[in-house]
């Protein structure tokens, strides 16, 4: 079957597409990919800087759509999403079964494959670890990317009013494509969140890019805010003087959302339970960006590396 391997350390670039043997399907179900979803991790473990540090070569890719071929507990032709860890980008691939998901007829396997890593993870993010309330005010960074679009729409369905902060007009219309209330350009941001919530604040700050925002976003905060850290596609790694957590009463929450569920893998499902009747109702509809076939891998891997993503960035198989 064909693949995209790693096989060097160098970046989106040195990535390649190669015939390889299909996985070992034992005690795994074998799944016929469609479409996988391009994720930031998998940028960074094409230059071994991620905390999964595959033998090479491997093949990269952490989520797809697609049907079952064969596997205990799901039917041959069954539609389904789910995590391959690694493995993703390639005709076939091997997942456990605690690890996918029935996919509704009525959500395509675009969409399938454009929500797990994000979506599972904003819900992680916005409902247990930031324990979003009806009523209150999130602010985005990133808010045309894959982790953004999941924020506002999200946000949307448990009530709360989104603030979109983006880097270009252009990135600001796929932010109100996705729901956002409002949209501000990152750079000044602050004055006018300030302005926009009429000098309070906002209630929570979903921050997965870190760097020079990152104090801004500490002041941007209302009394009793939570900043919430999922990543830093901005490269630097921004440090917080404590001082402000206790003179403003806020907090900064890690999201740690793949070492939360890899010590108990049914929490997925329960994520998967909740967000379904909203994938079912048209509540929650993924928004695609780029789609590229397997050949066109680094492409799609270049496209998050230098921040050009807008929504989500997906492979084809067929």
């Amino acid at each position: 079957m064909r693949a995209v391997q790693v096989t060097t350390l160098d970046g989106p670039k040195g990535v390649s597409v190669v015939d390889v043997p299909e996985p070992d399907a034992s005690g795994k179900v074998l799944v016929d990919v469609q479409v996988a979803g391009v994720n930031y991790p998998d940028v960074l473990m094409s230059r071994g800087e991620y905390q999964m540090k595959p033998e090479l070569p491997f093949v990269p890719g952490s989520e797809i759509a697609g049907t079952v071929v064969s596997g205990e507990g799901f039917s041959s032709g069954q539609r389904v999403a789910g995590f391959s860890i690694l493995g993703g980008y390639a005709e076939r691939a091997a997942v456990d079964g605690a690890l996918l998901f029935p996919l509704p007829d009525c959500v395509s396997f675009e969409a399938g494959a454009a929500l797990l890593m994000n979506y599972l993870t904003v819900d992680f993010a916005l409902a247990r670890r930031g324990a979003l309330v009806k009523g209150e005010t999130v602010l985005v960074h990133g808010a045309a990317g894959g982790i953004g679009v999941a924020t506002i729409q999200l946000a949307k369905v448990m009530g709360a009013q989104v603030i979109a902060v983006v880097s270009t007009d252009e990135k600001g219309s796929v932010a109100r494509r996705a729901g956002a209330d409002e949209v501000v350009l990152a750079e000044g941001f602050l004055p006018a969140v300030k302005e926009l919530t009429g000098g309070r604040g906002v209630d929570l700050v979903v921050d997965p890019v870190g760097g020079d925002r990152f104090t801004d976003s500490l002041r941007s905060l209302a009394q009793e805010g939570r900043l919430l850290v999922i990543g830093f596609t901005g490269g630097a790694i921004p440090e917080v003087r404590v001082n402000r957590l206790l003179l403003n009463n806020i907090s900064v929450v890690g999201v740690g959302w793949g070492a939360f569920w890899m010590r108990d893998p049914s929490y997925l499902q329960e994520q998967w339970a909740r967000l379904l009747p909203w994938l079912e109702d048209g509540s929650l509809e993924p928004l695609v960006g780029n789609s590229y076939p397997l050949e066109q891998a680094a492409d799609a891997l270049l496209e998050l590396d230098e921040r050009r993503a807008l929504a989500k960035v997906l492979l084809t198989t067929r």
